[in-house]
Protein backbone atom coordinates (compact mmCIF):
# COMPACT_ATOMS: atom_id res chain seq x y z
CA UNK A 1 0.00 0.00 0.00
CA UNK A 2 0.91 3.62 -1.04
CA UNK A 3 1.10 6.33 1.16
CA UNK A 4 1.13 10.49 0.99
CA UNK A 5 1.86 13.27 3.05
CA UNK A 6 1.44 16.24 1.05
CA UNK A 7 0.75 19.92 1.59
CA UNK A 8 0.13 22.21 -0.71
CA UNK A 9 -0.83 25.87 0.79
CA UNK A 10 -1.24 29.51 -0.54
CA UNK A 11 -1.15 32.23 2.02
CA UNK A 12 0.76 35.20 3.18
CA UNK A 13 4.15 35.25 5.57
CA UNK A 14 2.63 36.29 9.00
CA UNK A 15 5.77 37.44 10.16
CA UNK A 16 9.37 37.96 8.83
CA UNK A 17 11.32 34.41 8.32
CA UNK A 18 13.29 33.96 11.17
CA UNK A 19 16.30 31.88 11.38
CA UNK A 20 17.88 29.90 13.69
CA UNK A 21 21.20 27.31 13.84
CA UNK A 22 20.99 24.02 15.95
CA UNK A 23 23.49 22.75 18.23
CA UNK A 24 24.47 20.87 14.77
CA UNK A 25 25.27 23.88 13.07
CA UNK A 26 21.75 22.87 10.57
CA UNK A 27 20.48 25.80 9.55
CA UNK A 28 16.88 25.77 10.19
CA UNK A 29 14.09 28.83 8.99
CA UNK A 30 10.61 28.73 10.27
CA UNK A 31 7.75 31.31 9.85
CA UNK A 32 4.29 31.33 9.86
CA UNK A 33 1.94 31.14 6.91
CA UNK A 34 -1.64 32.40 6.84
CA UNK A 35 -4.63 30.81 4.64
CA UNK A 36 -7.95 32.05 4.23
CA UNK A 37 -11.14 31.08 2.75
CA UNK A 38 -14.09 32.91 2.48
CA UNK A 39 -17.50 31.42 2.59
CA UNK A 40 -20.93 32.37 2.96
CA UNK A 41 -22.76 32.86 6.85
CA UNK A 42 -26.05 30.29 6.38
CA UNK A 43 -27.41 32.06 8.98
CA UNK A 44 -27.12 35.35 8.07
CA UNK A 45 -25.68 35.33 4.04
CA UNK A 46 -23.09 37.56 4.94
CA UNK A 47 -19.08 36.32 3.33
CA UNK A 48 -17.18 35.84 6.02
CA UNK A 49 -13.09 34.64 6.77
CA UNK A 50 -12.04 32.24 8.26
CA UNK A 51 -8.10 32.34 8.48
CA UNK A 52 -5.77 29.30 9.32
CA UNK A 53 -2.21 29.65 10.59
CA UNK A 54 0.41 26.94 9.70
CA UNK A 55 3.80 26.63 10.78
CA UNK A 56 6.51 26.19 8.36
CA UNK A 57 9.92 24.91 8.81
CA UNK A 58 12.74 25.06 6.19
CA UNK A 59 16.17 23.30 6.82
CA UNK A 60 19.62 23.01 5.31
CA UNK A 61 19.66 24.50 1.59
CA UNK A 62 16.26 25.72 1.84
CA UNK A 63 16.41 27.52 4.82
CA UNK A 64 19.78 29.01 3.18
CA UNK A 65 17.90 29.98 0.33
CA UNK A 66 14.87 31.79 2.53
CA UNK A 67 17.73 33.51 4.35
CA UNK A 68 19.42 35.23 1.51
CA UNK A 69 15.94 36.29 0.49
CA UNK A 70 14.98 38.04 3.44
CA UNK A 71 11.60 36.92 2.89
CA UNK A 72 9.19 39.74 4.90
CA UNK A 73 5.82 39.71 6.68
CA UNK A 74 3.00 40.18 3.64
CA UNK A 75 5.01 38.19 1.38
CA UNK A 76 2.18 36.05 -0.59
CA UNK A 77 3.71 32.39 -0.80
CA UNK A 78 2.79 28.85 -2.21
CA UNK A 79 4.42 26.14 -0.51
CA UNK A 80 5.08 22.61 -0.83
CA UNK A 81 6.04 19.98 1.99
CA UNK A 82 4.63 17.44 4.31
CA UNK A 83 2.84 17.46 8.25
CA UNK A 84 5.06 16.91 10.97
CA UNK A 85 3.77 16.26 14.33
CA UNK A 86 6.69 16.70 17.39
CA UNK A 87 6.19 17.16 21.36
CA UNK A 88 8.87 18.56 23.68
CA UNK A 89 8.77 19.74 27.38
CA UNK A 90 8.61 23.05 28.53
CA UNK A 91 12.80 23.39 30.97
CA UNK A 92 10.63 25.77 33.06
CA UNK A 93 7.36 24.32 34.06
CA UNK A 94 7.65 20.84 32.57
CA UNK A 95 4.29 20.89 30.60
CA UNK A 96 3.98 18.97 27.48
CA UNK A 97 3.76 20.42 24.70
CA UNK A 98 2.92 19.51 20.79
CA UNK A 99 3.26 21.34 17.68
CA UNK A 100 2.05 21.01 13.70
CA UNK A 101 4.22 22.14 11.35
CA UNK A 102 4.63 22.26 7.57
CA UNK A 103 8.09 20.74 6.65
CA UNK A 104 8.35 22.87 3.29
CA UNK A 105 9.99 21.23 0.31
CA UNK A 106 9.64 23.54 -2.43
CA UNK A 107 8.07 27.22 -2.03
CA UNK A 108 6.93 29.95 -5.16
CA UNK A 109 6.36 33.01 -4.93
CA UNK A 110 3.39 34.54 -5.96
CA UNK A 111 4.03 38.01 -6.73
CA UNK A 112 6.44 40.13 -7.63
CA UNK A 113 9.11 38.79 -5.40
CA UNK A 114 10.95 42.72 -5.25
CA UNK A 115 7.41 43.70 -3.57
CA UNK A 116 8.24 41.39 -0.42
CA UNK A 117 12.06 40.50 -0.37
CA UNK A 118 14.75 42.16 2.23
CA UNK A 119 18.49 43.42 1.23
CA UNK A 120 19.67 40.05 0.20
CA UNK A 121 17.27 39.17 -2.44
CA UNK A 122 18.25 40.88 -5.94
CA UNK A 123 21.19 38.03 -6.30
CA UNK A 124 18.68 34.97 -5.79
CA UNK A 125 18.40 33.00 -8.64
CA UNK A 126 16.34 29.51 -7.51
CA UNK A 127 12.70 30.67 -7.80
CA UNK A 128 10.88 32.89 -9.51
CA UNK A 129 7.18 34.06 -9.41
CA UNK A 130 4.57 32.42 -10.77
CA UNK A 131 3.89 33.28 -14.72
CA UNK A 132 0.39 33.71 -15.26
CA UNK A 133 -1.43 31.42 -17.16
CA UNK A 134 -0.53 31.17 -21.05
CA UNK A 135 -3.66 32.81 -23.22
CA UNK A 136 -5.35 30.03 -25.15
CA UNK A 137 -7.29 32.59 -27.54
CA UNK A 138 -10.62 31.35 -28.10
CA UNK A 139 -11.89 28.92 -25.87
CA UNK A 140 -13.78 27.51 -28.81
CA UNK A 141 -10.80 26.88 -30.70
CA UNK A 142 -9.58 23.87 -28.67
CA UNK A 143 -12.48 21.85 -28.44
CA UNK A 144 -11.86 19.10 -30.20
CA UNK A 145 -15.48 18.68 -31.45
Amino acid sequence: MAYLNKVMLMGNLGKDAEVRLTQNNKKRVSFSLATTRRFRNPNTGEMQDDTAWHNIVAWDKLAERIEKLGIKKGTPLFVEGRVSYRQWNDPQTGQKHNITEILMDNFEFLAPRHNYIGEGGDSFEGHSPVPPPPSIGDPDDQLPF
